[in-house]
């Protein structure tokens, strides 16, 4: 595999990080975008550790080409708070003509922590039927305990999902050592019809999957990948070089950081912010795959303040509000989420009434 050089123009952005990047770091982003295939080498590797790094319950190996972009689309909801599967089908013709490589559902931005077991896999059915047949679907089935995740999962393959994206549990955090998290990835792969992506999201969970850890689980076959949105870009860097020989691929979980991941290695992002800026989000990903590398640099510059403000800033209130200012059905939060106040929404007004498309 060639080694993934980071262009001068690039230096100063870098600057920001700690030090890790160096000419030995390796990736499979070019091999998966150019070939749309892996290296025979990391399927042998992972067929000749399969038996003895994991119990496993299937002798077959999953993959996906996770290259790309990824919404986490939000819940739609009425007034009352039920789902509104009619908004839910407006935004997707909205969304049809969005270079996205899928969506995700039931990720934290659909607000799957207030949500009913048979709302979360009715929607994800819906999405299945509403989504282009070429379009990935994963969907969030992370619970608490193991076994409920392992019937989510199921639920979900059933429902129509490509991938389950499966969060740390978080609810003992003092439990949740590596040992048991790599413990209940593994039975939840094992078990899984369906690829298993990693997700860790700590300002949400309070834990971060720890990097040993998701090397190691990198390993079984049938987890396929990690969405990292803990923004720690050394540590996503040393997971892409340490799996490198893997079937293993490294999504952004946010447009904030999406290019600097892109030059370690990542090869897509599941990006809150791509409900509201997908093209532009989808632009900074061919950007970087033609080899524009100042033109990707300006374009994250140009995403980080709007980025943030519908997450950290205002959260999942704020992304749905942003939609409704580019035509899209953001609608209220289910509670006890608050919406913004007006003093909120003249502010994110600012920050979005620059791009393309925006209608106030």
């Amino acid at each position: 595999m060639a080694a993934v050089l980071i262009p001068r123009s690039y230096n100063k952005l870098f600057l920001r990080f700690p030090t890790l990047i160096s000419r030995n770091l390796h990736c499979s982003y070019k091999e998966i975008v150019e070939n749309n295939t892996f290296s025979l080498n990391a399927i042998s590797y992972r067929k000749s550790h399969k038996m003895s790094a994991f119990s496993t319950s299937s002798e077959k190996s999953s993959s996906l080409d996770l290259s790309g972009i990824f919404p986490p689309i939000v819940t739609p909801f009425q007034e009352n708070e039920d789902i509104s599967y009619d908004k839910l089908t407006e935004n997707f013709n909205k969304w049809k003509d969005v270079p996205f490589r899928g969506y995700v559902v039931q990720g934290s931005n659909g607000e799957y922590a207030y949500m009913k077991a048979e709302e979360k896999i009715a929607l994800v059915q819906k999405v299945r039927e509403l989504a282009p047949k070429d379009k990935l679907i994963l969907a969030g089935s992370g619970c608490e305990a193991t076994r409920d995740t392992i019937e989510m999962t199921t639920k979900m393959a059933e429902a129509g999902a490509d991938a389950a994206l499966v969060v740390t549990p978080c609810f003992y955090k003092n439990g949740m050592t590596s040992d048991a998290l790599e413990k209940h990835f593994t039975k939840v792969a094992d078990n899984s019809p369906i690829p298993v992506i990693l997700y860790s999201v700590p300002a949400n969970t309070g834990i971060d999957l720890p990097a040993e850890c998701i090397i190691k689980l990198s390993a079984h076959p049938n987890i396929i990948g990690l969405k990292d949105s803990g923004g720690d870009i050394t540590k996503i860097g040393y997971i892409i070089h340490k799996t490198a020989s893997r079937n293993f691929q490294v999504l952004a979980g946010s447009a904030s950081f999406l290019f600097p991941s892109y030059c370690l290695g990542a090869v897509g992002g599941v990006c809150a912010l791509a409900n509201v800026l997908g093209r532009q989000v989808c632009q900074l990903h061919e950007l970087y795959k033609q080899g524009k590398m100042e033109d990707a640099k300006l374009l994250q510059h140009k995403l980080i303040q709007p980025n943030t403000a519908v997450t950290k800033t205002f959260g999942v209130p704020g992304l749905k509000k942003s939609m409704e200012f580019f035509g899209y059905y953001g609608g209220p939060t289910r509670s006890p989420l608050l919406p913004l106040k007006d003093a909120q929404i003249a502010q994110l007004r600012e920050i979005f009434k620059l791009f393309e498309g925006f209608q106030g």
